[in-house]
């Protein structure tokens, strides 16, 4: 699973292919631009591509992969095209602590489960709406994390403060 804003990078997508190829299921969301084609026979289809634009801009950069039923999950700074990963430098950080980790597989999942705000990229490179999307009990992805955030914030819930120093240089005389 992947969360990012666009996905252009050819070499990224070829090994994306392969993936489906050797079969490993692939679900992507791609809020922005994406030169990836989901869903063609023999080449792309065990992935899945959707992208959910609604009221608040996201930026979150997540991939989240099994390892063999080992989770690893990353976020980053870039998104996967040449610029960012071929003339920028950007990061992209392990995520070892489990409870991160939980709520960062949370959020695709959640994303994954939108049937409002998503749309899906069909092979032919169009979108489609979700079926669901007349549903007025649909699932929206924002409105499900707005909804947490609040409750958190009404429970006071506790936070945890990391503060970061800056390296001075030492003084030699």
């Amino acid at each position: 699973m992947a969360k990012m804003n666009s996905l252009v990078d050819r070499e990224v997508i070829d090994a994306l292919y392969r993936a489906s190829q050797a079969g490993v299921k692939v679900q992507l969301n791609v809020r922005g631009i994406c030169c990836l084609r989901p869903g063609v026979p023999g080449l792309s289809e065990n992935i899945s591509v959707l992208s959910v634009v609604d009221r608040f801009l996201e930026h979150a950069r997540i991939f989240y992969f099994r390892q063999g039923g080992d989770p690893m999950v990353f976020i980053s700074s870039a998104d996967w095209m040449p610029r960012n990963l071929d003339r920028r430098v950007e990061l992209l950080v392990p995520v070892d602590d489990p409870a991160c980790k939980d709520r960062l597989i949370d959020i695709l999942k959640t994303c994954f489960e939108d049937e409002l705000k998503a749309r899906l990229l069909c092979p032919d490179g169009t979108y489609s709406r979700h079926p669901k999307m007349a549903d007025p009990k649909a699932n929206r992805s924002q409105s499900e994390f707005y909804t947490q955030a609040v409750m958190l914030a009404k429970r006071g819930a506790p936070t945890t403060e990391v503060v970061f120093e800056p390296q001075r240089p030492l003084h030699t005389a």
